[in-house]
């Protein structure tokens, strides 16, 4: 889910992290909006309200949008660096990092929430926007820009070209990769709304507010600790298979 890459990657990867990262995105979503009635996952409304401010020559005003922007752009470019840079160890799963330091913000958040008040929102917007930033990237790497998860303004737009597509099939001959996006796409939407609705409930039903953020760096601990599990699993299955091999070959010598 998080390690494979390229042409080894497959839409069940695709899957499997979309449904995880959506999920926690609209965990953030709903709880940074309830709370600060701020975006906190994308930065479209944040960067209209610079350019309506700048316009009407607040420039002092406008500063705290574009603040909000440079967060989200400094957490893509983090986790970017940080990929690139681990990349030549082979042992370590690249990924692993920028999800780690996602883990962090939101669950530092959610912690301090309890023992202070939270007096400074817009570093707090800030942080969720950058740790927004660091998964939006590291996803963007991982399906080679296929997924996105903090936003669906372009997953519609890319859902309404693909259904119209299915309708000329003379033209758009690839009906499985056409089908697969599609899917992708409805699964990406549909946790998105799903962890909304439990982000939602969390936060005012059993009132858990900030706390709701906490939640979401568990589900990120979760799809870490699967992946590293399935993967260890698989590696050592396939070193049993090689030396079963080995021995079936050293006896057939």
């Amino acid at each position: 889910m998080f390690r494979h890459q390229g042409r080894t990657r497959t839409l069940r990867h695709n899957l499997r992290i979309a449904t995880f990262l959506a999920f926690v995105a609209g965990i953030v979503n709903v709880t940074g909006f309830l709370f600060f009635k701020q975006l906190t996952t994308h930065v479209t409304g944040h960067f209209s309200q610079f350019i309506n401010d700048v316009a009407d020559l607040e420039f002092w005003k406008g500063t705290i949008y574009f603040l909000y922007i440079f967060s989200f752009l400094f957490g893509s470019f983090s986790s970017s660096f940080l990929i690139i840079k681990f990349r030549k160890n082979k042992q370590l799963n690249v990924f692993f990092i920028p999800t780690l330091i996602e883990c962090l913000i939101l669950t530092s958040i959610g912690l301090l929430s309890n023992v202070i008040e939270m007096k400074s929102s817009d570093l707090v917007v800030c942080l969720l926007l950058f740790a927004m930033g660091l998964q939006n990237s590291f996803v963007t790497k991982i399906s080679n820009a296929v997924v996105r998860t903090t936003h669906l303004t372009g997953l519609f737009t890319d859902l309404g070209i693909e259904i119209s597509q299915m309708f000329f099939p003379k033209l758009y001959p690839n009906r499985e990769k056409l089908k697969a996006n599609i899917i992708l796409r409805i699964y990406i939407i549909s946790f998105f709304f799903a962890g909304g609705l439990v982000g939602g409930f969390f936060y005012a039903e059993l009132n858990w507010k900030l706390n709701t953020l906490i939640f979401g760096a568990f589900i990120l601990l979760i799809s870490l600790f699967y992946n590293n599990m399935r993967y260890g699993f698989l590696k050592a299955k396939r070193r049993i298979k090689q030396k079963q091999r080995y021995k079936t070959n050293n006896k057939l010598i």
